[in-house]
């Protein structure tokens, strides 16, 4: 399919990776519905009017919105193509110190508003027997850190759930992957103490990660604009990856997880092989 006539749909689109990648998109000529919990904002955060743009106010955590969103993206430009998750935001803090309302928000938003956005993207997906659902997951779905039990809890299950819609909509021509990056130089870290957990314990010292997380924002690695450059080229692959790292630290952290889980099954396999009945 030419360039011209593809449609995106991409979430938490008025900073980070997602307004990067709306600005690429439109540039390189894609049609581009775009969602925040602000549209005027995401509108002057783009820059630019366009046919090719529609930008909307929608509440992922909220399915009707996004079931309404989706309509009104098909019904505008006649089709749907790429979806991409990337929506999200992370709250720090231990187990204790976070409340059953903080935790709970970082599901809705980072678990529910991803699966609600599938769910109804995928009717018009199946109807045209194509399409590609982007969904950006995050090192921490691969390696739980101390004070990252929320976001790592969402991450977690956004690889788990990508994995198997992978294999529920292969059939259907659907491709899917998972993204998950390092640290890139976004405004993820800017948010300061609205990062962490209201309620502090002082035998967890997360003011050590406060002060860490602190210390690298504007100073990662990572280019994001390179990043989102990869998302359009992986959607013109016939075999596009399941999982995708993004990052050199994020391979390094990967590759060291999975020798260490391999060790440490390998270790215990003698409990492991010793739970079946005696033949």
């Amino acid at each position: 399919m030419e360039t011209s006539n593809k449609v995106w749909f991409v979430t938490g689109a008025s900073k980070g990776f997602g307004l990067a990648l709306v600005k690429l998109l439109l540039n390189s000529g894609y049609k581009v519905a775009a969602t925040s919990r602000n549209a005027e904002e995401l509108q002057m955060q783009v820059g630019q009017k366009s046919e090719n743009f529609l930008a909307m106010k929608v509440n992922i955590a909220d399915d009707q919105e996004v079931k309404e969103a989706m309509k009104q993206t098909v019904e505008t430009f006649g089709r749907l193509d790429v979806v991409v998750n990337n929506a999200g935001y992370v709250i720090y803090g231990t187990l204790e110190e976070l409340s059953e309302k903080e935790f709970r928000q970082s599901i809705e938003i980072n678990l529910l508003g991803t699966v609600n956005t599938i769910r109804n993207a995928m009717p018009y997906l199946r109807k045209q027997k194509s399409g590609h659902i982007i969904n950006f997951s995050s090192i921490g779905g691969y390696r739980g850190y101390a004070s990252g039990a929320a976001y790592s809890s969402v991450k977690f299950a956004i690889i788990g759930l990508s994995e198997s819609l992978a294999e529920e909509v292969k059939h259907l021509g659907v491709k899917v992957t998972v993204v998950a990056p390092g640290f890139f130089r976004t405004s993820f870290l800017d948010k300061g103490a609205d990062m962490y957990a209201k309620n502090r314990i002082a035998e967890y010292n997360t003011a050590d990660v406060e002060a860490w997380m602190q210390q690298m924002a504007g100073k990662q690695q990572g280019d994001p604009q390179k990043a989102v450059r990869l998302l359009i080229d992986i959607t013109l692959e016939k075999n596009p990856p399941l999982h995708l790292i993004l990052g050199p630290d994020a391979y390094q952290i990967k590759i060291e997880k999975a020798t260490a889980d391999e060790e440490e099954v390998e270790k215990w396999k003698a409990l492991t092989f010793s739970t079946n009945f005696d033949n």
